[in-house]
């Protein structure tokens, strides 16, 4: 019932989050979840979100996958995905079990995350892979235009629209 709520309910950075919280995910401050995210239904307490983190809407954070259910060995203090401090997702992204976003990393709008991102880096695609180094955090209070001249293009690597490389 709570996951329903939390879908939908007002208030990004509070009705929402104390939602989810009240569910068993693990969050620090501020925490900001968009419209219809969805974080894992089974097992919430498995999912952890550090400071100043930022999840797009319609995100989906799933952290496990169908099967027989865990024993109570397995369920003692797991964490299977986790979010460091400084983390912004992009609206429409799909976390997998799994997986930690290190401090400071960004995952572009849509991209498909089934393995670990390191810190201060920039994933893209299905599946996400790196395409930039950041120098900043993307939080929300960094301003945009800031956060895209410290943005370090991986070798190869195209970064945002055509004249902003």
């Amino acid at each position: 019932m709570l996951q329903v709520l939390a879908l939908y309910a007002p208030g990004q950075a509070t009705l929402r989050v104390r939602l989810h919280r009240w569910r068993g995910v693990k969050m620090g401050t501020p925490v900001y979840i968009g419209t219809d995210v969805l974080i894992e239904t089974a097992y919430p307490e498995w999912v952890q979100l550090g400071n100043n983190v930022a999840i797009g809407m319609r995100t989906t954070i799933i952290a496990h996958f169908e099967g027989d259910p865990p024993s109570p060995d397995q369920m003692k203090d797991r964490i299977s995905v986790r979010i460091e401090d400084e983390v912004f997702v992009g609206p429409g992204c799909i976390i997998l079990p799994n997986v930690t976003l290190g401090r400071g990393a960004v995952v572009a709008a849509g991209s498909i995350v089934t393995r670990s991102v390191p810190p201060m880096t920039m994933v893209q695609g299905n599946p996400a892979r790196p395409i930039a180094h950041c120098e900043i955090p993307l939080t929300h209070d960094t301003p945009l235009q800031q956060f895209l001249l410290r943005l370090k293009p991986l070798s190869g690597q195209p970064t945002g629209p055509a004249g902003h490389d």
